[in-house]
């Protein structure tokens, strides 16, 4: 039978201080138990043994009430710096220092449930339970709380969640949602040291010795306490999903136009808005708040409910006519998720000028109509899985006012036309447009590149202009985007100063995954006679996550080129590993960037799996830093696709070796060495899928008895080929690279 243990945390007051988390982290409970158990600077074996039982645990979930951030205000305090002021108390006033007081405001009478499920140790819980009895705060001094602590088991547990009047925080091992720390084996050690070492804070610094004099104190020294342990545990709770569908009175679907989207919005939001107002009558001010936006300030923002119409996109020739629409209820928001539902099935949709019923109405599909509700959602990037990084608009983005474009009066077309300079000019505006308009929306993930256009992206979208319509954006405002993260994100993906009307509305491209990830050595890069030690690293890094992300702990031929009995690849899977490369930075002395390549772009005649795609762009991703042994630790940047002008990507018809070509095979004992190169490079380049090339051997070295062969050539082709070009023997391990000649 599962079991569980249930610590309940109440507040005096409905303020949380403990900024900038939320809700607060398991280990600042863990800290408050700590300091309830304690009995001046000692801790009770027993209530020791309780405490290192719970820090084993597995993080707990979470369920905290929707919060509100407050705009906060400063207090101005000494900063205990008077001894810039010599000493003088009278100067106090000098010295004053801003301190932001800026807590988190929720219902005082909802409490903060933090639940551990557990296997064995029962006999710990009684004595938890006696510790959470003593907890009096919670957070910084000023929040005062009280604890409760019970043993649930079998159905009690999930009942106790399943009615809570707020929001269930568990933890995430895709790593999506806030980080919040959670108490390790060892957390408790690390705070009695912690304890201990704050009352040595200071010690008295001596005078050397003399002999034959005593010492004497001359100062006194500070050091700081050790940081507690904690570990890092993403929290994620997904916003609450509610679908629906346009259906008419004989059960069809009635299509709503592409085009119209911001209308369909607009008579959605205003017709549940005025059924749940009349229904919630003392809650006007807050159902337009979050419905509407009326009133609503920044702090608002992750309260508010939004709507997104969902053109349908499942396949290549769909009308993208809007036939369903997915309603959003952040976790913060303060309304019951099944008032809003049903206040958008109970409105009924009407003409606004006549009164008369229109002949269509919203429909809800619950959760567990299985594929029906989760097919035309997942289109758009929404529900499990790690998410994509190529993401693209299918309803134009509405950027801000001073991003928009020239207009063009269509009677002097000709006379107005726009010259590239001021294209380029007007898209490198909306570029930078779109990264502050993806920090209003609170999107963080790092962005790669951005791309702008008014044409649509798919073969049945419409031209920007064409959304503009009765709304409120102009169409010189509106853009079509194309972003592309540095990592991949989940969805829905909404953008621009119109995604609370069904602009910006973007859907990930499922078909565009790195075929190369390029790394940037961040800080000290190492030298660049370390390339083959480098390399090798980094295909043992990428060995270890691979072997970590794999449900039976093996690491797959993708990353190791074996087999999964331990032999090499063989016959047609020879090819069918990641090449690892590296470059230089301008002065050539040392290692800049680091590339990871997918067997499928060097070897073009065998496609990669679907899966071993989505292999390759999970490890990938996972990578953060290197350890090179003793060339120490590398802080390795996001990966990105390769730059535009990369000389080892870039299309060229002449191509020169970049590190030695080592030739597949032996020369024959009469042949001349230099041709017998040439003829294998030509070899290398037919079985890997390129152009038949002319050779041109630039140097040429070998062993005493002919072997060891070591060549730097040039290839021309007869048409420019697109790189990346990796051949010879040790191709797989950064040998035989060659880049586009200058």
């Amino acid at each position: 039978m599962p079991r569980a243990l249930l610590i309940s945390v109440r507040f005096h007051d409905g303020r949380f201080h403990g900024r900038p988390e939320w809700p607060p982290s398991p280990a600042r409970l863990f800290q408050a138990l700590v300091a309830a158990a304690a009995k001046g600077g000692t801790l009770d074996k027993d209530d020791k043994a309780a405490l290192a039982w719970l820090e084993s645990l597995n993080p707990p979930v979470i369920a905290a009430p929707a919060a509100r951030k407050t705009t906060g205000y400063a207090n101005y305090v000494p900063n205990n710096d008077l001894d810039a002021k010599g000493g003088d108390f009278r100067r106090i006033a000098e010295i004053r220092a801003p301190k932001l007081i800026k807590p988190m405001l929720f219902d005082v009478g909802v409490p903060i449930l933090y639940l551990w499920r557990f296997d064995d140790g029962e006999d710990h819980t009684e004595r938890v339970r006696a510790i959470a009895e003593r907890l009096y705060q919670f957070g910084r001094g000023v929040d005062m709380a009280y604890a409760v602590a019970e043993h649930l088991d079998g159905a009690d547990i999930e009942a106790v969640l399943a009615d809570y009047p707020g929001n269930l925080y568990r933890p995430d091992n895709a790593g999506y949602g806030s980080v919040l720390a959670c108490p390790d084996k060892g957390s408790l050690k690390s705070l009695i040291a912690r304890f201990e070492a704050t009352g040595r804070r200071f010690a008295p610094l001596m005078e050397p010795s003399r002999k034959g004099k005593q010492a004497k104190v001359i100062g006194q020294t500070f050091s700081q306490p050790p940081k507690p342990r904690f570990r890092q545990v993403a929290y994620d709770s997904p916003p609450h999903h509610l679908l629906f569908e346009l259906r008419r009175s004989d059960g069809d679907f009635s299509p709503w136009p592409f085009t119209d989207i911001v209308r369909l919005v607009e008579t959605v939001r205003n017709g549940a808005t005025r059924t749940l107002t009349d229904a919630l009558s003392d809650q006007r001010a807050l159902v337009e708040r979050v419905l509407i936006g009326k009133n609503a300030g920044e702090a608002d923002k992750a309260s508010r409910i939004r709507i997104l119409p969902l053109p349908s996109i499942g396949h290549e020739h769909a009308d993208r006519a809007i036939r369903r629409l997915l309603v959003e209820v952040p976790p913060d928001c303060p309304l019951d998720d099944r008032d809003v539902a049903w206040a958008f099935t109970a409105w009924l949709p009407h003409d606004p000028a006549t009164g008369e019923l229109s002949d269509w109405q919203l429909v809800e599909i619950k959760a567990d109509a299985g594929e029906r509700f989760a097919s035309m959602p997942g289109h758009y990037g929404i529900g499990g899985g790690e998410g994509f990084r190529m993401w693209r608009t299918v309803t134009p983005a509405a950027l801000p006012q001073h991003a928009s474009r020239r207009r063009i009066d269509p009677a002097r077309i000709r006379e107005e036309a726009k010259g590239g300079l001021e294209r380029q000019a007007e898209e490198r505006q909306a570029a930078a447009a779109v990264c502050q308009a993806l920090r209003h929306a609170g999107i963080e993930t790092p962005v790669a590149a951005i791309r702008v256009q008014r044409e649509p992206f798919q073969a049945k979208g419409a031209r920007a202009e064409a959304f503009s319509g009765a709304s409120r954006f102009s169409k010189d405002r509106l853009w079509h985007l194309e972003i592309a993260f540095t990592r991949p994100r989940r969805g829905p993906l909404v953008v621009g100063d119109g995604r609370y009307f069904g602009l910006g509305i973007m859907a990930p491209d499922r078909h565009r995954l790195l075929r190369a990830a390029v790394f940037p050595i961040e800080g000290a890069a190492p030298p660049a006679g370390a390339y083959d030690e480098i390399l090798a690293a980094l295909r043992r890094a990428l060995m270890a996550i691979d072997r970590d992300h794999d449900k039976e702990g093996r690491v797959s031929l993708l990353f190791s080129g074996h087999e999964p009995n331990g032999s090499p690849a063989r016959d047609g899977a020879v090819h069918r590993h990641v090449f690892l490369a590296a470059a230089t930075d301008d002065s050539g002395a040392r290692l800049a960037r680091l590339h990871v390549i997918r067997p499928d772009a060097v070897d073009r005649t065998r496609p990669l799996s679907r899966d071993d795609k989505a292999r390759f762009e999970s490890v990938v991703h996972a990578l953060h830093e290197l350890r090179a042994g003793r060339l120490g630790v590398l802080t390795l940047g996001h990966p990105a696709e390769p730059a535009d002008g990369d000389p080892l990507f870039t299309p060229a018809r002449v191509w020169e070796s970049r590190t030695p070509y080592r030739p597949t095979r032996h020369a024959h004992r009469k042949q001349d060495l230099a041709a017998a190169v040439a003829q294998d490079l030509i070899a290398e380049c037919e079985h890997r899928g390129l152009p038949r090339p002319t050779t041109e051997i630039l140097r040429l070295t070998a062993g005493p008895n002919g072997g060891n062969v070591v060549a730097l050539a040039r290839l021309r082709f007869q048409f420019a080929v697109r790189g990346p070009i990796l051949l010879g023997r040790d191709s797989h391990k950064g040998g035989g690279v060659f880049a586009a000649a200058k």
